[in-house]
């Protein structure tokens, strides 16, 4: 049976409700996960823990995490995108909200490792929810758009954390984890099983082969897909290791190598998120009606690495930072907003969660395990300056690179012929 398109291109009913709950989703999933970056100075200070143990519990969590997330990505093919969405806002949810009575430091750690295994479900899930429900002249539009869900939930984050740390500290904070879980109700009521899903599922129910398909990971690395599969895994690991051995250690860094006070150090970070955010939307838009996504992500990064030396080495007042940090994060880390939409396409609907778990999850979180780590070990040997530079402009510049030598595929075509 074949897969069956949207039976139209507009933008209104179903489709843009299923985009509204995803997103609301993926932002309060993000906004969970930035308190810990928010809260690493006053971490360190009560448990007078080193950075390289904060790079440690980074690592173990994200490598946890993408081991885990690979998992479920084949998973989700089986079982459906729904119920694991509202599964790991619950999770997610519980185990940030714990981060307020962790006794010591790998208590903490744990739970750092499980509400981050839960809340990094969100990008894959959501993001396959919104590439098999959106029009194909708009499904870049949307699933950019969607990535900026994760600036503004940093930013949001900000504004919530700010006040509670310089009032009560750090562990009160963590309470504000228990706002995302009202919003499964929200998830179960109003979202729905993606037609797409519900057409494969059909097709091998029919043919009588559902409790015995085998296991999927390995599908991804067919002749047909294996090659793809590789050069989405490398060039995703090297953009987020960039990206992990600075953006959780930029709270840190303001207030230990800039003087800054904790509160500032969280709303300077919160208000180039805010305008990050700008970045994502443009960056999805230019690649879908303006330039193919292949090049915006190549052109993204290297701008985006040229910005962050930028911020290093040529920035001093509060006013130059957010100006500068703002561009860093609309060139930087919004080639997500492009880079989501330009992995899903290259996989099928039979394996998509599942490729975006692997090249992108998998990747993402291998990543986040590494870049913090490295950076933490540079701080020490090099300083801040010289470990920024090497550890994430390189690592940014070099992931560019690797973009390039796939294939520019167009814009606005069904993802079943873009697949194929």
């Amino acid at each position: 049976m074949s897969e069956q398109p949207e039976p139209s291109g507009s933008l209104t009913g179903y489709p843009l409700r299923a985009f509204v709950i995803c997103f609301a989703s993926l932002t309060f999933a993000s906004m969970d996960q930035a308190l810990f970056g928010y809260a690493v100075p006053a971490i360190r200070e009560e448990f007078g823990v080193p950075l390289e143990t904060i790079g440690w519990i980074f690592a173990v969590s994200f490598a946890i995490a993408g081991a885990t997330i690979a998992g479920i990505g084949v998973v989700t093919d089986r079982i459906g995108r729904k119920i694991v969405l509202m599964a790991s806002t619950v999770a997610s949810s519980i185990f940030v909200t714990l981060h307020a009575v962790a006794p010591t430091a790998l208590v903490l750690g744990v739970f750092r490792t499980l509400g981050y295994a839960a809340g990094g479900l969100q990008v894959p899930v959501a993001g396959t929810i919104v590439v098999e429900e959106s029009p194909a002249r708009f499904r870049g539009v949307l699933t950019g758009i969607l990535q900026t869900g994760y600036p503004l939930g940093w930013f949001l984050a900000s504004l919530l954390a700010a006040p509670v740390l310089g009032r009560w500290g750090w562990r009160p904070m963590f309470l504000i984890g228990l706002i995302s879980i009202p919003f499964t109700i929200v998830i179960w009521k109003y979202l729905r099983e993606t037609q797409r899903f519900k057409t494969h599922r059909s097709a091998l129910e029919d043919a009588e082969i559902a409790s015995r398909e085998p296991a999927k990971l390995r599908h991804i690395f067919a002749p047909d897909l294996r090659r793809v599969t590789i050069v989405l895994f490398l060039g995703e690991f090297l953009h987020v290791a960039a990206y992990g051995g600075s953006a959780f250690y930029l709270p840190t860094y303001f207030v230990e190598s800039r003087g800054f006070s904790i509160e500032q150090s969280t709303l300077l970070v919160g208000a180039a998120y805010g305008i990050g955010a700008i970045g994502y939307i443009l960056s999805s838009f230019v690649g879908e009606f303006w330039m193919r996504r292949r090049n915006v992500i190549v052109i993204w990064s290297w701008l985006g690495a040229a910005l962050f030396l930028c911020l290093i080495w040529a920035t001093s007042s509060i006013a130059s930072i957010v100006v500068v940090y703002g561009l860093v994060t609309m060139f930087f880390y919004g080639t997500t907003a492009v880079k989501f939409t330009f992995l899903a396409e290259h996989f099928p609907t039979r394996v998509r969660a599942t490729g975006v778990g692997f090249s992108g999850a998998f990747a993402i979180n291998l990543g986040l395990a590494i870049g913090p780590l490295g950076a933490s070990y540079a701080i020490g040997w090099l300083g801040w300056d010289a470990a920024f530079s090497f550890f994430v402009a390189i690592p940014l510049f070099l992931s560019g690179l690797v973009f390039l030598t796939l294939e520019s595929r167009p814009s606005g075509v069904e993802v079943e012929e873009i697949a194929t």
